[in-house]
């Protein structure tokens, strides 16, 4: 971000030719501050209570695609090859029904938000993913500087977060013998035009491992406090010169001191990563798995102060089946054994450890995918195809949920046709849950920030789902 420049704090909403003079007047020395600050006094009358709740945001995301009408939408009244092969459970809600498999959840439904009718228009893994990291749709440009930004990079270029802990956190463990990581390749995980200073911290080890660590942020033995202070001196003094030649290492300087500021902060550091804090009972509560454990790291991290936390499913390295979420084919299989009982022991897990810290109602939770699967099994929808026992990408309808951080639990959003295939009623882009999850997170409808080029943008363009919140 520019230095001065300040966030927009009003209400009322800019148009392009607002933002055009915006950014002309500051070829002539006027600042952003003074076009937009005298909108702040008429902020506090239009904010709802809702607004704000949540101080914090965990984003578990099921990279792959779930199969929403095997998981949280089921359609047991369809012929059998739209139905499939599970069946629906009821839950602690009267009249809300969701997968078998689900029977951890199904007894915390009073704490979700179930979003049935999501739905755009792009049905490929990486591209798809910009829409719900960002909430918009992915630029032609593939380039990572040219995407939208990440919510955790606006949180991060707002001010978001305290202490040395990195506002920004991207869980991927990384396994062994893994077949190649696409994960890696999606799109709208960093922070994009924003630039680099904004990026996430991303953890690719897997804290499952006894010998789990973030290696970047371990202070070597051999390494003393002092020596430690002169090698930062000694490249600050480089990162300065250094500086007015490329705008990319004024950020990196940034990051030095922040990396700086944590190794030689002992309680940071030791509260933050060391899971084996943890009691062994919570532990195996969620799982000791990669994905389990990556969910605790996140509550640990956010309990100290990181505004938001993305978990990225791991792919498990297991031969010759789909990875991750992505089933084209033995997608029954690989929900009942691999997939959907690691999920539900975490995510359930997760809203139990919450509310038992107190935690629960200023920590916004998401579970979400880029997309859904095929209503009919075996039916081909895109270049993949499908097994005889899968379904193929489908984003003309999937779900996504929410918990805790001021929405309504027991509740369901919108609702999907017959066939799961497209949205029936109250349809819902990526662009307006993500304006709902800033909303909740207390970014304005008009917030502004300022690109690589010194444009300013909008961050929220869509419109938040009121209807979502308390």
């Amino acid at each position: 971000m520019p230095p001065g420049f300040q966030p927009s704090t009003g209400t009322k909403s800019w148009t392009r030719r607002e933002l055009l003079r915006a950014g002309a007047l500051g070829l002539f020395g006027l600042s952003m501050p003074g076009l937009i600050g005298p909108r702040a006094a008429t902020l506090a009358g239009s904010k709802t209570a809702s607004f704000g709740r949540a101080k914090s945001c965990i984003l578990l995301f099921m990279w792959g695609g779930p199969s929403h009408q095997d998981t949280w939408d089921l359609k047991p009244e369809a012929p059998r090859e739209i139905r499939g092969e599970f069946r629906p459970i009821s839950t602690n809600v009267p009249g809300i029904q969701i997968c078998e498999h689900f029977p951890r959840l199904a007894r915390r439904v009073d704490k979700l938000c179930i979003v049935r009718s999501m739905t755009h228009d792009n049905g490929d893994h990486t591209p798809s993913t910009h829409y719900l990291l960002t909430g918009e749709p992915p630029p032609r440009d593939t380039d990572k500087r040219a995407q939208w930004p990440h919510l955790g990079s606006v949180l991060s270029a707002l001010g978001h977060g305290r202490g040395p802990l990195p506002p920004f956190v991207s869980m991927r463990p990384k396994l062994p013998n893994e077949v190649p990581r696409f994960v890696e390749q999606s799109q709208g995980q960093f922070a994009g035009w924003l630039g680099p200073l904004h990026d996430p911290l991303t953890i690719d080890a897997d804290p499952s491992l006894p010998e789990y660590r973030v290696g970047e942020l371990t202070l070597q033995p051999e390494i003393s406090v002092d020596r430690l202070e002169l090698r930062r001196d000694l490249l600050a003094t480089l990162d300065r010169r250094l500086d007015a030649f490329n705008p990319h290492f004024a950020a990196l300087d940034q990051n030095h001191r922040r990396a700086f500021e944590l190794l030689t902060s002992a309680s940071a550091q030791r509260g933050a990563f060391n899971l084996d804090e943890e009691p062994r009972v919570i532990r195996e509560r969620y799982g000791m798995n990669p994905h389990g454990q990556s969910v605790l790291q996140a509550r640990r991290l956010v309990e100290r102060g990181v505004p938001l936390v993305t978990v990225f499913w791991p792919n498990d390295g297991t031969k010759n089946v789909s990875v991750y979420w992505d089933t084209h084919s033995r997608n029954f299989t690989d929900l009942r054994t691999r997939l959907m009982p690691v999920a539900d022991q975490a995510l359930a897990a997760l809203l139990d450890d919450l509310r038992e810290r107190g935690m629960l109602d200023e920590t916004l939770v998401i579970w979400t995918g880029e997309f859904g699967r095929n209503p009919r099994v075996g039916q081909r929808s895109s270049d993949a195809g499908a097994g005889a026992d899968g379904r193929d990408h489908w984003a003309g309808c999937f779900t996504s949920v929410l918990a805790g951080g001021g929405v309504k639990g027991g509740y369901v959003h919108g609702r999907s046709d017959a066939q799961a295939a497209y949205p029936a009623e109250n349809p819902v882009t990526p662009r307006d849950l993500i304006a709902s999850v800033y909303h909740l997170l207390g970014v304005p409808e008009d917030q502004v920030l300022v690109d690589a080029g010194g444009r300013p943008q909008f961050v929220r363009p869509g419109k938040a789902i009121t209807d979502l919140f308390l």
